[in-house]
């Protein structure tokens, strides 16, 4: 302490040694004292001079404060006075504060130059990042709540390489997630501004914070202190979570998987009323609703905003949305970013866009509120942000929603307008505003109404149909009629680009509408006569919208117009305006500053109402078109037919192609119907299986059951001869015992019919064999019939005996329970005499009461049991009876190819003898040439020999048939 008083405050007779002096004594003492407390008084000088003497301290005393870091761990005091210094040297925010308004604008340049060149010496030597992590692991707080300031500082001056340092060092950034668990809010609060600046701009970093957890941890701090009501750490949490799932695909899925979405619900549950708006509030509410919109920025993965769009909707998410877009008492700012957060939520998601078209405003009657933000619209008194929100939360309801677009269409058909005028609908809002005075309604008006038509053939060809009454006593006109008289008006020059749009995307892909558009003998001489024309800069965008929906004219054009053929309009503008002129205008458009603009995002931002000029689908629109119509312009005609044909063969390519999708999608949702009835019969055919193998297992209890009582019924019988109370209940027993008697006589009579029946059929397939072994002489393709039909008898026979052996089984069991009946009989015979003793056996005879009527119950079964086998032995007998049916048929076609071999037996016989008359007069006519032939006599005997063994074989086979009717 004397030497802190000699060097800094201590009276002295000579002269004031400087501060640069006092720094450098200073530094000498931290470096050469060995007392560790001279050198922590050292260092706190240093500190309480670092602000003054920023410089100064940090040339001559970083070396010195890094080896106290480094050497000195063990002391907690002397490292934070040594933290605190260098964040003094390196920090820019206490020079920032400190400043005067009289200093020169260059001051704040240097010191942000001094700040950025002590952090480089700092982190030049990578081990100094190190060191101040591990320092920052340490639960004192003086030492703590130092080194995540320096941290931070670091970070806000050399961001990237202290990134880059952390990122590859051990555990780097966990061992910072920790600041998030500390029970300090100081510490925990600087923590989450020290992760704001870790994250900012580096994917890999965001994406290690995201899985140490910090989702849960932020939203926890974030319900701790009060959600929107919350104070400044709540806007900070907000700023760190919009690092972490800015475009990084990772996190957003990652948050969108661990259900975090469901936990922004209550951030949005405000008041009605227009109390409690605090500025806080307004911008924790603010953020609120931008980190919404990062989960669903149309700049995401489809994929992935589809996700997030329908987890908002199911948690309700946007329903709470849409309580604040129609709550009273909203700022206007926030009112603004909830359309913006509602639109994007809605934005091609069909699920959404039907929940938000039927929402309906507080107000009596209650009114759509699509139908209340285009009033806001249409108002020129709205402020402008807000009128360019509710453009973009329309333009998201129509988007990819043909649904919508129906709907909005509809409202301007004759066959739907309200004829008494009490409500307003979206489609009479929209024609108001397009014909207004106001130039900035018109363009929103004409851009709203374009997206309507976006994509849609069919509502371009039904807005042909709506008239407008323009004035009393005049006739109404088109709508199509009432856009080009205004544009040929000469009105302002956002008002004629709107319509223009609203022109061009109406005639797009709709050859109806270029017709009808043609059909109106001024509109081509205004189009050529406002692209020809030498106009100024502000009418060259005209000029250039007024050459594509020419060119459009002529691209889409059916030639269904004699007057106004391809052919004819592209030898107008090469006469009037000239194919290069022509191409030159047509190209104002993209070379526009306002168009590439409006190319970069859907959400119609203008920084005023003057450049409210272009809106991004039609800038899609004319990328598309530009090239097909510069090419239209030059083709010839046999080109143009060639293409058409083209087109034609391409469209019915299409509705093949989209006739074999709809069968695809119906036999798709055929199978899916056949995989759940699968499904069904799978489980109920699993349930089944398990009710039988559950049924089995209780019959074979029963049956163990069963022959327990039986042992113990015979054990019981000998030791006890006398039983009081038996008389009633054998009396009860015996009329069961003769109930069993009368089936059992039943099945017996069953049982004999049974039998008879089967020597019945015993005796036809005998006398069946019988009769195809009297056929055994026939000729040989019919013995092998014959041996098949044996064959198969013998099957038959021998399935026949398996019967009897069955039905021989059948009946030795019923043998067996007639044996048991008797038995019981006996019992209860002999019961009969023994009525004495009744209070002694009165336990006793109830046993046996409840075992007989078990024994019975067993019968019954047993008994029902042999008549399903009696049912089957039925069956048997029936598939017996239509195999001999079968045989019988075999037997009567062979008949019928006996007689056709009979038949063809005469026949040959018929021939033999015409060749043997031919014969014999050959040979008398070679007797009459003198040619020696063999005796006649011979000849005829050899004849006879022939004749009698023909007669012999054929009198065999007519015997062998008569024989064959005969059985």
């Amino acid at each position: 302490m004397n030497f802190l008083r000699g060097v800094m405050g201590g009276p002295s007779a000579g002269p004031q040694p400087s501060g640069a002096d006092t720094i450098q004594k200073l530094c000498d003492r931290v470096a050469s004292s060995t007392l560790l407390d001279d050198r922590r008084d050292a260092v706190r000088a240093l500190k309480s001079l670092s602000k003054k003497y920023r410089l100064e301290v940090g040339i001559q005393a970083m070396e010195h404060l890094i080896h106290v870091l480094q050497t000195d761990r063990s002391d907690s005091e002397i490292i934070g006075y040594a933290l605190d210094t260098l964040y003094n040297v390196i920090s820019n925010d206490l020079e920032e504060e400190e400043q005067d308004d009289s200093e020169e604008e260059n001051s704040a340049k240097q010191v942000d130059d001094l700040g950025s060149q002590f952090t480089e010496i700092f982190i030049k030597q990578q081990e100094n990042v190190t060191l101040l992590l591990t320092l920052v692991e340490e639960f004192d707080f003086h030492v703590r709540w130092p080194g995540v300031k320096l941290l931070t500082s670091l970070l806000k001056q050399q961001g990237p390489q202290v990134q880059q340092i952390i990122l590859v060092s051990p555990m780097g950034v966990s061992r910072l997630m920790d600041l998030l668990a500390d029970s300090r809010e100081v510490i925990r609060n600087d923590g989450v501004l020290l992760l704001q600046q870790l994250t900012k701009s580096n994917a890999a970093i965001q994406k290690i914070v995201a899985f140490e957890n910090a989702f849960e941890r932020l939203l926890d701090i974030i319900t701790e202190e009060g959600n929107s009501d919350g104070g400044i750490v709540v806007e900070d949490c907000l700023l760190l979570l919009q690092n972490l799932l800015k475009n990084n695909n990772s996190n957003q899925n990652f948050f969108k998987e661990g259900s975090y979405i469901q936990r922004m619900k209550p951030w949005f549950e405000v008041g009605d009323d227009n109390c409690g708006w605090s500025a806080q509030k307004v911008t924790n509410l603010h953020l609120m609703l931008q980190l919404v919109r990062v989960l669903v920025s149309p700049t995401n993965p489809p994929g992935a905003t589809s996700s997030c769009q329908k987890a908002m909707f199911h948690c309700g998410l946007l329903q709470q949305l849409c309580t604040i877009l129609m709550a009273t008492g909203v700022p206007a700012d926030i009112l603004t970013e909830t359309i913006n957060t509602v639109s994007e939520v809605i934005r091609g998601c069909q699920t959404n866009q039907d929940y938000f078209a039927s929402v309906n405003a507080p107000s009596n009657p209650p009114r759509p509120a699509i139908v209340v933000l285009l009033m806001s619209m249409v108002n020129e008194r709205q402020p402008f942000v807000l009128r360019c929100a509710v453009l973009y939360c329309f333009q998201c309801f129509l988007y990819k929603n043909q649904k919508g677009q129906g709907e909005i269409v509809s409202t301007l058909l004759p066959s739907t307008i309200d004829a008494t005028g009490n409500s307003v609908s979206a489609g009479q809002l929209l024609c108001g505003g397009l014909f207004s005075t106001d130039s900035l309604s018109n363009w929103c008006a004409a851009v709203a109404l374009a997206h309507a038509l976006q994509e849609n053939a069919t509502l371009k060809e039904q807005l042909l149909r709506v008239q407008l009454a323009t004035s009393i006593g005049n006739p109404p006109v088109s709508l199509l009629q009432q856009c080009t008289n205004i544009l040929s008006q000469g009105s302002k020059v956002q008002t004629r680009v709107g319509l223009l749009m609203l022109l061009c995307t109406w005639l797009s892909n709709c050859s109806i509408a270029v017709t009808h558009f043609l059909h109106n003998p001024a509109n081509v001489p205004f189009l050529t006569g406002q692209i020809a024309e030498n106009l100024g800069e502000e009418e060259q965008l005209v000029q250039g919208l007024c050459a594509l929906l020419l060119g459009i004219s002529i691209y889409y054009n059916d030639n269904s117009l004699e007057n106004y053929r391809k052919e004819k309009l592209k030898q107008l503008i090469e006469k009037r305006i000239g194919r290069e002129n022509f191409i030159e205008k047509l190209g104002f458009i993209s070379k526009h500053e306002l168009y590439s603009r409006a190319a970069q995002k859907p959400q119609p931002s203008f920084s005023s109402p003057d450049h409210m000029m272009f809106d991004h689908e039609f800038t899609k629109l004319v990328k598309e078109l530009e090239g097909v119509i510069s090419k239209a312009i030059y083709k010839s005609s046999e080109e143009d037919k060639k293409e058409e044909e083209v087109k034609k063969t391409l469209e019915q390519h299409d509705n093949i192609v989209t006739h074999y999708k709809k069968v695809i999608r119906e036999q798709d949702q055929e199978l899916e119907e056949l995989k759940q009835r699968i499904n069904t019969l799978t489980s109920q055919n699993e349930q089944l299986q398990a009710t039988v193998t559950q049924q089995v297992s209780q019959i074979q209890q029963h049956k163990d059951q069963y022959n327990l009582l039986k042992v113990q019924l015979g054990k019981d019988t000998q030791h006890h001869n006398s039983h009081g109370d038996t008389l009633q209940m054998n009396g009860i027993q015996t009329e069961e015992v003769s109930k069993l008697k009368e089936e059992l006589e039943e099945w017996k009579n069953k049982h004999e019919l049974l039998q008879g029946q089967l020597k019945e059929k015993d005796s036809l397939i005998e006398k069946l064999n019988s009769s195809q072994l009297e056929m055994g002489s026939t000729e040989q393709s019919l013995q092998t019939s014959r041996f098949g039909g044996l064959e198969h008898s013998h099957e038959l026979q021998k399935e026949l005996e398996m019967l009897r052996s069955q039905i021989q089984l059948q009946s030795a069991e019923i043998s067996k329970l007639q044996m048991e009946n008797q038995k019981l009989q006996v019992m209860s015979t002999a019961t009969d005499p023994m009525l004495g003793d009744s209070g002694a056996t009165a336990a006793t005879s109830s046993e046996l009461e409840a075992r007989l009527e078990q024994e019975i119950k067993e019968l019954k079964s047993q008994v029902k049991a042999l008549s399903e086998e009696k049912e089957s032995l039925k069956q048997q007998l029936d598939s017996s009876t239509s195999t001999i049916a079968i045989l019988q048929d075999k037997n009567s076609r062979l008949e019928r190819e006996v007689a056709e071999s009979k038949k063809e037996q005469d026949d040959l016989l018929v021939l033999l003898a015409d060749q043997d008359q031919k014969i014999s007069a050959q040979k008398m006519k070679l007797k009459d040439f003198g040619v020696a032939v063999e005796d006649e006599d011979d000849t005829e005997s050899g004849d006879q020999g022939d004749e009698d063994e023909d007669g012999d074989e054929e009198e065999q086979d007519e015997n062998a048939v008569v024989s064959y009717h005969d059985n």
